[in-house]
């Protein structure tokens, strides 16, 4: 069984099958216990994500004066994040893994993942702090970011976080000032052509430069224990990985010829998530990656990973209603009443353009924001329509009128648009869509502008093995 608390802090449950009443008193006396400086965590529930769904919806009153109660908000099924862990320390058992905080910094996530010994790669003071408030040990923290603030480096150093990467010679006498104990790991440039996000633009030593960075440090007398790189989020090509690593392996070599002998090797993020099944899976990558490091690095040699979107791109799903509509004849005019036979036009001759356009209340400035940061494509599925709930229902049938849509984010900003072309039923205000796989590089990067509120992100289990104390 899995605890995932720590010290005075507590998940709380609802049991789905004891009265309401039993439930409060429970509730009650676990407040009392606890005493009144301690924060109560989020609910836990034990639910299957459709259930939550539903219920979040049955809730809401269309008379309430809650002007916050219709809200898109998220599922995050824990249980997945779980299934995820289990997954990656079968096929990669050798790598440790570190989850990269940038990409979901969700405080339930990390407090599992914690619970579970997974480290954590962090790129700021903030990051940092968030850990270690978890109980964690600094040796399970790399400060991964090569361009860091003194004050935060300072801080680093006086909390004994000691994994620290760099990639030029500025930053090795930055840390000779302020952190001059650390653990260096040098940061190496790889073939990332491969993937959506390039990270080598900014980040990573050529290899041409890696032997001047090995004699500076070496003259600054710090300890540069190994060997970071990272092939690029949204990898596409598995083999990028093991070429990444046969890089490591000269660097390795080189670093004899400045008397360091290197023990550590980070390989860094790009790893797929769970909902990715063809092309390149998880699979092709461990198989890559874990039978080259085995090939080419000793035993003795720590490996390991900082994958973030594998862990939580599958375990969120969010939840939108259309908050408006708009109907658009083929001339590109406003129709009047005609709204079900503008659905069948733009059924009819697909080549035309959107016969709605719908706006619902998250987007681009909000969780929608991977799909400028990320490049991700998001699919809008009918959550709720016409007083039906048709969550993961199965494809609509050949005689269901479906129209070309385009979905909107709710601000006054006409960059905010989520899909141009969808096939959608017709949709009226106050039917509610999904999108599944949510969980990478959305919510974390989510602003406030024009006002929009961040989406809720309501927890739930789907795996036993993950308890919860009450």
């Amino acid at each position: 069984m899995i605890d995932v608390s720590f010290q005075q802090d507590h998940f709380e449950v609802v049991p789905t099958l004891v009265q309401p009443t039993m439930v409060e008193a429970i509730k009650s006396q676990a407040r009392a216990q606890m005493g009144a400086k301690t924060q109560l965590l989020p609910e836990v529930y034990a639910l299957p994500v459709s259930q939550i769904l539903q219920d979040r919806l049955a809730s809401f009153d269309p008379e309430s004066e809650d002007f916050e109660a219709e809200n898109a908000f998220y599922v995050a099924d824990l249980g997945e994040v779980f299934r995820q862990h289990k997954r990656w320390k079968a096929l990669l058992p050798r790598i440790e893994p570190f989850f990269a905080m940038k990409c979901n910094p969700d405080p339930m996530v990390m407090r599992l993942l914690a619970s579970l010994g997974a480290g954590f790669d962090c790129a700021s003071k903030n990051e940092i702090q968030a850990v270690l408030d978890l109980g964690v040990d600094p040796s399970r923290i790399i400060y991964a970011n090569p361009c860091k603030q003194n004050a935060f480096v300072k801080y680093a150093h006086a909390n004994k976080v000691r994994l620290i990467t760099f990639d030029n010679a500025e930053e090795l006498h930055k840390i000779k000032r302020f952190h001059p104990d650390a653990q260096c790991v040098l940061r190496i440039l790889t073939d990332d052509s491969k993937s959506l996000c390039k990270l080598g633009l900014k980040f990573g030593a050529p290899l041409n430069t890696t032997g001047s960075l090995l004699a500076t440090a070496q003259a600054l007398g710090l300890d540069v224990i190994g060997v970071s790189f990272h092939v690029g989020s949204g990898c596409f090509d598995a083999h990028a990985f093991g070429e990444a690593v046969i890089r490591a392996r000269r660097v390795f070599d080189q670093a004899k010829d400045y008397g360091f002998d290197f023990k550590f090797l980070d390989v860094g993020g790009g790893f797929p998530s769970a909902h990715v099944t063809e092309g390149i899976t998880f699979e092709k990558v461990a198989g890559i990656l874990g039978s080259t490091v085995d090939a080419l690095f000793g035993p003795e040699v720590r490996v390991i990973a900082e994958p973030g979107r594998y862990y939580v791109g599958s375990a969120f799903t969010l939840a939108t209603q259309v908050i408006a509509r708009r109907t658009v004849t083929s001339d590109g005019d406003e129709a009047g009443c005609s709204d079900v036979a503008a659905a069948q036009e733009a059924q009819e001759a697909p080549e035309q353009g959107p016969s709605h356009m719908y706006y619902i209340n998250d987007g681009m400035y909000g969780s929608f924001n991977c799909i400028m940061f990320d490049h991700q494509i998001c699919e809008p599925k009918v959550l709720y329509r016409d007083g039906i709930f048709s969550y993961q229902a199965s494809p609509a049938s050949p005689d269901e009128l479906l129209g070309l849509a385009s979905v909107w984010g709710p601000t006054c900003d006409s960059i905010d648009c989520i899909t141009a072309r969808a096939r959608l039923p017709l949709l009226e205000t106050g039917h509610w869509l999904y999108f599944e796989n949510m969980g990478a590089y959305t919510i974390t990067a989510a602003s406030q502008f024009n006002g929009f509120r961040k989406s809720e992100v309501l927890y739930t289990t789907t795996e036993a093995e993950v308890s919860f104390r009450v």
